[in-house]
């Protein structure tokens, strides 16, 4: 494959960010709203926004199960965020009734690290790369559990205090990035910095 198109799920959140991203590495990059648009497609990223809205959206579109199919068909998805949400199989403190796209065999916790204000940065060892990642995190998630088949990339060591962290002692890992086959997350937002590195390595997923 010459030049893979890539869609990014452009119905609310970090959408023309990660065009930019793409597009720096030569993709044909385009917004996905419709089912013909995501037909278009050799792989999709969900981008970090709010993903309770985005179901709501998806399904005013019409292309929630459209998108749920082809994920579960083996297209390749790379989600940041509240992407990494809608991939997830399972969820903690989700919305009543909160749906998914799924793929993922995690334990996503929505809103883990806390609210606008606990938002920080950090430098991530990554299990893909020689030197670490520089990982913005943003009202993020964490996984609190993985399935047999999902490889952990990268995990960020946090104390047991405030929002979502009452079942932890001490200090522990949480983990903040995953793969499982062709469908890769992290609980950060990538798209925000000028490493491409996550984004060349979905781009490599699409391609191989």
């Amino acid at each position: 494959m010459s030049t893979p198109t890539i869609g990014v799920l452009a119905l609310q959140g970090d959408v023309r960010e990660h065009l930019d991203a793409l597009r720096r590495l030569d993709v044909d990059a385009i917004g996905v709203r419709r089912v013909e648009e995501l037909d278009r497609c050799h792989g999709l990223v969900i981008p970090g926004g709010e993903s309770t809205t985005m179901v709501k959206l998806a399904r005013v579109f019409d292309v929630f199960d459209a998108v749920r199919g082809r994920i579960a068909a083996g297209l390749p998805t790379f989600g940041t965020c509240a992407g990494m949400i809608m991939l997830a199989d399972r969820l903690r403190d989700g919305a009543v009734g909160q749906e998914t796209f799924g793929g993922l065999d995690v334990t996503v916790r929505r809103n883990a690290f806390g609210r606008q204000v606990d938002s920080f940065e950090a430098e991530l060892d990554f299990t893909l790369f020689d030197d670490p990642v520089h990982a913005v995190f943003i009202r993020a998630p964490w996984i609190e559990q993985v399935g047999p088949s999902v490889d952990v990339l990268a995990s960020v060591p946090i104390d047991g205090e405030g929002p979502g962290r009452q079942e932890m002692q001490g200090t522990a890992d949480r983990i903040v990035a995953v793969q499982q086959g062709s469908v890769l997350a992290t609980s950060f937002h990538p798209e925000v910095d000028d490493d491409l590195r996550l984004h060349r390595h979905f781009v490599d997923i699409v391609t191989s």
